[in-house]
């Protein structure tokens, strides 16, 4: 693997670099606790959608509807359905929202959801997975397997046919479940099988066990430890002080995994300035190293989930045109 040219992605976007200065310095380590956390990030979208940086996204012609997946605990996890109005039925996409596993909610994903069933007619399941301090690790990634398997033997109640295409995906801790989902999927053998993965600017290995066969090329953890939106605060926050993961359990550390070749094709959306950048990477060499196909598009200069947090950046809009291209490249790939 060469990592070579992996720091010269970490070079601020010149774009949002002239923005910088007009821009609050806050990043989600400067909240006390996760109560402030959620209330601060609610502020700020609130705030954003005044200012009209965020937009509400038109759900005219789709039909959304709210149901509840059983968990292996007896637990109704919530989550939201979307499909056409015309009733057609297609590919089928397992979605799980970022946050950090303590904030975040299945709607975050409307603006795509938009695109995803009318331009290439996919029925969409959002989930809503327990968030910590409440329920700490495993619970949510435990939901997540729930969930994906559930889809799978339920597809046709959801009007889905998942073999014209079965995709997870997910954002950030969702990108976390995501991945934990789909291996334990495979090992599982699940029927009908997943067809296709999404991760955007995933979080794949604890900081505490890098396998060693990566640690050269694992990076930019320190070097973003004081970076835009998601600094070294903010992770010992979100899951070393409530998630509580295990360092070393296949639930949490994807790159501990002894292989990856039961995976299917994998996009990336990968953010230069993200502390979670050379995981991702490592990630995606240790796919194509095992025979998987994977999609890679990296954003240099862009910091964590600064897709989603600054849409009003050229490399986000970009980011959501090879999101688009990329899905099509899924299903090309089932």
């Amino acid at each position: 693997m060469d990592s070579s040219s992996w720091k010269a992605y970490g070079k601020i976007d010149p774009e949002l670099e002239a923005m910088v200065p007009n821009m609050p310095n806050s990043t989600l380590g400067d909240y006390p606790d996760v109560p402030s956390l959620r209330q601060g990030v609610m502020d700020q979208v609130m705030e954003g959608i005044k200012a009209g940086i965020f937009s509400i996204p038109d759900l005219g012609g789709i039909r959304k509807e709210e149901i509840h997946i059983p968990a292996r605990d007896g637990y109704s996890i919530r989550a939201l359905h979307y499909r056409s109005e015309g009733g057609e039925t297609g590919p089928v996409v397992v979605l799980f929202h970022g946050g950090g596993w303590v904030f975040g909610m299945p709607e975050m994903f409307e603006k795509h959801v938009v695109w995803l069933c009318k331009e290439l007619g996919f029925v969409v399941v959002a989930v809503e997975y327990r968030k910590a301090p409440e329920d700490i690790f495993p619970t949510a990634a435990n939901d997540a397997v729930d969930a994906v398997n559930w889809v799978g033997q339920n597809a046709a109640k959801l009007g889905a046919e998942p073999f014209k295409g079965f995709i997870v995906g997910g954002s950030s801790a969702g990108a976390n479940l995501t991945a934990v989902a789909t291996h334990e999927a495979a090992d599982a053998k699940l029927s009908p099988p997943i067809t296709g993965v999404w991760l955007q600017v995933p979080c794949l290995v604890h900081s505490d066990a890098v396998p060693e066969q990566y640690k050269a090329h694992y990076n930019s953890y320190e070097e973003f430890k004081d970076a835009m939106v998601l600094d070294r605060k903010a992770m010992n926050l979100i899951y070393t002080d409530n998630y509580k993961p295990d360092p070393k359990s296949l639930l949490f550390n994807t790159l501990l995994r002894s292989g990856h070749k039961s995976q299917p094709p994998t996009y990336f959306q990968v953010c230069g300035m993200d502390p979670l950048r050379d995981e991702g990477l490592i990630y995606e060499y240790a796919l194509r190293k095992d025979g998987v196909p994977t999609k890679l598009d990296i954003y240099p200069g862009i910091p964590h989930s600064g897709l989603d947090f600054m849409p009003f950046l050229s490399q986000s809009k970009k980011g959501v045109d090879d999101l688009k291209s990329g899905f099509q490249w899924l299903l090309s790939k089932k």
